[in-house]
């Protein structure tokens, strides 16, 4: 069971009680899908919808940033090789 779970309909994690997703569970899900970012941002994506459907009055700038904006702050497995 994680225990970075997000608390709906607030997207609290139930963790640490920061904004979901929280710092340790980004690193989780990292880790957890390693290999396969495709499938990271899909699940991320979802997540996303959801919580702009419960927090409708959270602008949708911010909950980009807080699901998907820190997906692209990742180094791609091709950056570090050389051309």
């Amino acid at each position: 069971m994680n225990l970075h779970a997000p608390v709906r309909p607030d997207w609290t994690c139930a963790g640490c009680g920061g904004h979901w997703p929280c710092h340790t569970r980004r690193s989780q899900l990292l880790a957890e899908f390693d290999g396969a970012p495709a499938s990271l941002t899909l699940l991320m994506g979802g997540h996303f919808i959801d919580a702009a459907q419960d927090l409708r009055t959270e602008p949708a700038h911010l909950l980009y940033e807080r699901f998907m904006g820190w997906l692209r702050q990742q180094p791609r497995p091709d950056d570090d090789q050389e051309p």
